[in-house]
């Protein structure tokens, strides 16, 4: 049987030699890195002082892209209006399709697929072979640059299209399967984990509570506890779960999951971070998998109950999908096509037998979680993405602790490099499943590609950069094509969690803190520890997160001095532009300004965003209609509740009760009755609303509280992302709000006086 360490081979042979021999590998995947990058900046070099053989291949490469093939040029047409065709019946096909199969079907996939892969392949070959401005070596060597960071995204699109074609939906197969469990048929013993370091106690208590009420005989719950705090301790006790803890945090989470494992002795091994809920149904919706004597892995939707910081702080929160949508609802089902599901780290279920035999949880990456799925899919054993809504989540409460927890995403990911558990070369894997893992690390890199897009602009306008040489009629018959296609079918393609242009947008405010990480870690992979993301946190003012702004600020203020001078460059040179022959003044120019007015939108609204709304409440209320009785000792009055929390609720009434404290809060059908006085009192509507807190709430009381906000069945609904339009409307509209704020406060004052 294969075993895994946390060195390579190469490694181990070499420590009998070298004392520092632990750490070549490291060297290794760095000194590679660094090989690469000097040898393509030599030949820059080289090219810029003229090197005679480097100049005569460029020199070559410059024929072969003025000399283009007859069938990348643009055909000589009557009328200009032949130069809208290709994209006129690409569009018109997509649009048919979308609607005939709003929901994706099989055939659908497929013309989709054929259609965006063939206008990917015309677009590839157009800018490889037709496009590359090589007149001088400074052009030829932003044009090659700006080319191969194109192909980065390219890669990852035509490997995702691939992946669509082996999409699978397990949900009618739980469906089957959970009818073995709910009957009583198959129900192995499970142990329930849930790791915590700092969390607050009340954010932990709602998750050992959620577990309590799964659905299930044979569970036993273990709080795993990495703070050795005794108020944890006492929470366990009170709750009546199992108290876990070490005299050290060696490897952070995978230690701590790893410490409980040889405490316990359940078949299978649920885990759950301290702030996930399960819904009751959890576990009868997962363990019905392991039927298959192969499978090892069962990984569930990743879903939150909160609003991510970034529609929060654009005040979208009812409109926008949670960030992670697109990853649960698009990359999850794509990837177990091919058995390349990511584990999350929480809200999973593992048979224990099958993890202690690869080794246990990895404990040489911060990514704990996606290299132990590795590493049972290359021993053979299954492990498969259950695309339901089965537990939530809180996701990062303000900008800075967002910008954390995809940090450590980040440089876990790309620890992959430098450990034994690289998926591009751990044996047991096919080629598909290597490229597709390649495919997932790369979108952690694609940060670098995305900051230097932004930088276009200013490059051709401060240092008179061409990189790319083409015609309008080009562009339109060539790449509008495209891009057109591709943005049209974008979220048709990832099941309406995410618009493409709010996509580029959530890339664009972390990409260069997430570009300095990627650099970092390939240069100094394990230089920092695990990092918990900050949870439970509230302010009640706005705040400016000034670091992670100033990089899009700058960029900003160069963007507009760009589009400043072009735009002056139009109305001086507005009569003869388009008529110029001059193909390399025009690219110049289409380049520059249309490049920029998108710049300038995104990195606007980016920093927008870096402005932090205030959060003043540590708890979430929740949209649920519900009707409630509502009695104050005299009079008994019925109402629906408008939002509920732990903590009180928002309630219709036709009448307001005679007294407003002392109140008992009945809701019907759930035999739950709570105490309360009300605090605010809201006439504005026909039947007023009145703000209710609860008061002396008992442990009984709080968990079907909490079990009626966390863990229904179903409780947790897709939503559906603004289409491209819309989506654009919405920023904008954000974008011109705190103007709008700014003239109401300046006509107040002005009336005041």
């Amino acid at each position: 049987m294969q075993t895994f360490n946390s060195v390579s081979r190469l490694s181990r042979k070499l420590s009998n030699l070298l004392p520092f021999a632990s750490t070549f590998q490291l060297r290794i995947a760095t000194l590679v890195v660094l090989a690469m990058t000097g040898l393509l900046s030599a030949l820059a070099i080289a090219w810029l002082f003229g090197e005679k053989t480097i100049v005569e291949v460029v020199y070559q490469l410059e024929v072969l892209q003025t000399n283009p093939p007859f069938w990348l040029e643009v055909p000589d047409f009557n009328h200009p209006f032949y130069l809208y065709l290709p994209t006129l019946i690409f569009f018109v096909i997509t649009w048919i399709v979308m609607k005939l199969s709003p929901q994706q079907k099989t055939w659908s996939r497929v013309i989709m697929v054929s259609i965006l892969l063939a206008l990917t392949i015309r677009y590839l070959l157009w800018r490889s072979l037709s496009t590359l401005n090589l007149d001088t070596p400074l052009n030829g060597i932003f044009s090659i640059a700006l080319l191969g960071m194109e192909l980065l995204f390219i890669f990852s699109s035509c490997v995702q299209l691939y992946l669509v074609l082996k999409i699978k939906d397990r949900r009618r197969q739980a469906d089957f399967l959970s009818s073995s469990v709910v009957e009583g048929d198959f129900t192995p013993s499970v142990d329930i984990f849930i790791p915590t370091y700092n969390e607050p106690a009340f954010i932990l208590k709602r998750t050992i509570i959620g577990c309590q009420a799964l659905l299930y005989p044979h569970k036993t719950i273990y709080v795993l506890d990495d703070g050795r705090r005794a108020e944890i301790q006492q929470l366990a006790r009170e709750l009546g779960c199992q108290y876990i803890t070490r005299p050290d945090n060696i490897h952070a989470k995978a230690g701590n999951l790893n410490n409980a494992l040889k405490q316990t002795s359940g078949e299978l091994i649920a885990v759950f971070d301290a702030d996930f809920i399960p819904t009751t149904n959890f576990l009868q919706r997962t363990v019905g998998f392991f039927q298959d004597i192969k499978m090892a892995l069962v990984q569930t939707n990743q879903n939150f109950y909160n609003t991510d910081p970034i529609a929060r702080n654009l005040g979208l929160e009812n409109i926008l999908t949670e960030e992670v949508e697109i990853f649960s609802r698009y990359y999850q089902p794509i990837r177990d096509g091919i058995a390349t599901t990511v584990c999350y780290g929480s809200s999973f279920v593992v048979r224990r037998s099958y993890l202690e035999e690869v080794g246990e949880f990895v404990t040489d990456s911060l990514s704990e979680d996606y290299f132990t799925g590795i590493r049972l899919v290359a021993q053979g054993y299954h492990f498969i993405y259950l695309d339901e809504k089965l537990s939530s989540g809180l996701a990062a409460e303000n900008m800075a602790a967002h910008i954390l927890q995809r940090l450590r995403w980040s440089r876990g990911t790309l620890q992959a490099f430098f450990i034994d558990s690289n998926p591009l070369t751990i044996p047991g894997l096919s080629l598909m499943q290597r490229l597709a893992h390649l495919e997932g690390l790369s979108q952690w890199i694609a940060c670098i590609p995305r900051s230097f897009f932004l930088l276009i602009p200013i490059l051709i306008t401060f240092f008179k950069v061409i990189p790319v040489q083409v015609t309008f009629a080009e562009s339109l018959y060539f790449f509008v094509p495209y891009y057109l296609i591709s943005l049209s079918t974008f979220a048709w393609l990832n099941k309406r969690s995410r618009s493409a242009i709010l996509s580029d947008l959530y890339s664009v405010v972390q990409c260069f803190p997430l570009a300095m990480n990627a650099i970092q870690v390939m240069l100094n992979p394990f230089s920092q520890g695990f990092q918990v993301t900050p949870k439970g946190l509230t302010h009640t003012r706005y705040v400016f997160n000034w670091k992670l702004a100033l990089p899009l600020i700058i960029i900003l203020l160069l963007t507009l001095f760009s589009f400043g001078y072009n735009l002056s460059f139009l109305i001086q040179n507005n009569a003869n532009l388009f008529s110029s022959n001059d193909y390399l003044q025009l690219s110049e120019f289409l380049l520059t300004f249309f490049w920029s007015c998108y710049n300038i939108l995104i990195l606007s609204i980016a920093i927008l965003i870096m402005v932090d709304a205030p959060k003043p409440n540590l708890y979430e209320w929740f949209d649920l209609q519900k009707i409630v009785r509502l009695t104050d000792g005299k009079q008994v009055i019925e109402g629906v509740s408008m939002k509920l929390s732990e903590i009180g609720a928002i309630v219709e009434l036709k009448s307001l009760p005679t007294s407003l404290s002392n109140i008992q809060l009945e809701i019907l059908g759930e035999g739950l009755i709570l105490s309360g006085k009300v605090v605010e009192v809201d006439r504005a509507y026909k039947h007023p609303k009145i703000k209710i807190e609860f008061e002396n709430i008992n442990l009984i009381q709080q968990r079907q509280l909490i079990e009626l906000l966390y863990c229904r069945f179903g409780q947790w609904k897709l939503k559906k992302t603004p289409g491209e339009w819309h989506s654009l409307w919405l920023l904008i509209r954000q974008l011109l709000r705190p103007l709008k704020f700014s003239f109401k406060k300046q006509k107040n004052l002005k009336q005041s006086f």
